[in-house]
């Protein structure tokens, strides 16, 4: 007998009220588990929709061991960097709370939810881990000793391209706020072993766009874009 799956809420609503399926439509379901799977409508509810599970398209696919840790910016520019660090195919993305963040709380639902639209877009069946905000002191002082932690400075650095390939994963990328880090934060980063300054340009950046050029080098030189290698 065939698998049954029931969905109900926000999930139910959206097929059922927007997609307007019938019994008998294809849907295609990724469980953040096993993979993604085709599936068949046998009820169509206002609250809740039944579906048979037909065959599995495709396994639960293997991401680099790379953490995106970036400073938490306005709302909009901050669903911006879960938007496109799922798209790009980050493992993590941790928020970071710094002295010169303009927000310093992050509406884990709404996160989520972006997240999961995103993976959704671009066909990822590994949804990235969304851990709750953290205040850079705490990041550093519980810091693994294997995870290298590239931290991309507005005052200067090595250039990223030539740094990046000189660590294999894991790996991490810290990317600071509208105002950039404060001296006494900058040394603190510094002073952490596996800390490796990086320029990302001569241009300053906004934080967002830092946090998403900075992964794409990363993905390009180090990640899953170099396809088989």
């Amino acid at each position: 007998m065939a698998a049954q799956v029931t969905l109900e809420g926000n999930q139910a609503h959206y097929l059922s009220r927007v997609m307007r399926i019938t019994p008998g439509d294809a849907v295609i379901l990724c469980d953040n588990i096993t993979g993604e799977w085709a599936a068949r409508v046998t009820e169509a509810g206002k609250r809740h929709v039944t579906l048979e599970v037909v065959e599995q398209l495709r396994s639960h696919e293997d991401v680099p061991d790379f953490w995106l840790c970036a400073a938490l910016l306005k709302k909009d520019r901050f669903d911006l960097v879960l938007e496109k660090a799922t798209e790009l195919g980050v493992a993590r993305i941790q928020p970071v709370i710094t002295r010169r963040c303009v927000a310093d709380k992050l509406n884990m639902d709404r996160a989520r939810m972006v997240v999961t639209e995103a993976a959704e877009q671009c066909a990822r069946t590994a949804l990235p881990q969304v851990a709750e905000p953290v205040k850079l002191d705490a990041l550093l002082k519980d810091w693994p000793t294997d995870r290298a932690l590239f931290f991309a400075d507005e005052l200067g650095g090595e250039p990223a391209a030539t740094r990046l390939v000189q660590h294999l994963p894991p790996a991490a990328l810290l990317i600071g706020p509208e105002g950039g880090f404060d001296d006494q934060e900058r040394a603190s980063i510094r002073d952490r072993q596996e800390a490796v300054p990086i320029t990302l340009g001569p241009r300053i950046l906004r934080g967002e766009t830092a946090a998403i050029a900075g992964t794409a080098l990363w993905m390009g030189v180090m990640g899953d874009w170099r396809g088989g290698e």
